[in-house]
């Protein structure tokens, strides 16, 4: 399912326009892994290399989704999280693990967590609904929640729209020895994520060796 959307992007966005990039990052948002960001840069490139969207709006449209998805993910987590982790987490790959790694990164750096969480994939699905869980004060969610989405829509929305339009003129070694660079530097980045992310596991688990708990 989630490959099919993912290969049938281009002709979501023909269709629905702005609509389908605030649902889909509106959904990942919520913490159901579909490729809302994906669907973010595939719409930034869409309507630069188109010009049938317009990048502001779309930027408009990811930054309302996160924001609105985000804090239906904190009232889920407010009020049920621990139950639904333990009942359905698995389906959704939040596992016992992921969640010590959320109460972990909470105790620690909250409003990090939430507003950098925007931009490392595993922390962008379930930030918010973590924040809920560890009863986060929504109002200081909900800032550094905006601040994150509106930011993480902007850069990865004009980034996306300016190698849309780029890629309208890529021609000749110098142009693609520019390209080449850029994946790497884009494969460089998502390994140094990864990385990171593994320490931080291995951290939040010899941290803390107890079961999960809800909050007090």
């Amino acid at each position: 399912m989630l490959n099919f959307l993912a290969r049938n992007l281009d002709s979501l966005l023909a269709t629905y326009g702005y609509l389908a990039v605030f649902v889909f990052v509106g959904v990942e948002s919520i913490g159901i892994p579909v490729p809302g960001e994906t669907m973010l840069v595939t719409a930034a490139i869409y309507a630069g290399t188109t010009g049938r969207l317009s990048i502001f709006w779309v930027i408009v449209a990811s930054a309302a989704g996160a924001i609105v998805g985000d804090n239906i993910g904190y009232l889920i987590g407010r009020t049920g999280g621990y139950r639904l982790v333990k009942r359905y987490g698995r389906y959704i790959r939040l596992e016992e693990d992921r969640l010590r790694l959320g109460q972990y990164l909470f105790d620690k750096h909250g409003s990090k967590v939430v507003f950098f969480g925007r931009f490392i994939s595993v922390l962008r699905i379930f930030a918010a609904f973590l924040a809920g869980v560890n009863h986060m004060h929504w109002r200081r969610f909900l800032f550094f929640n905006a601040a994150g989405g509106i930011i993480w829509s902007t850069l990865y929305g004009v980034a996306a729209y300016l190698l849309g339009q780029q890629l309208l003129r890529l021609s000749g070694p110098i142009d693609l020895a520019l390209a080449i660079i850029g994946i790497v530097v884009i494969v460089a980045a998502i390994v140094f994520l990864r990385r990171n992310e593994a320490r931080l596991q291995r951290e939040a688990d010899a941290a803390m060796t107890r079961p999960i708990a809800p909050p007090s």
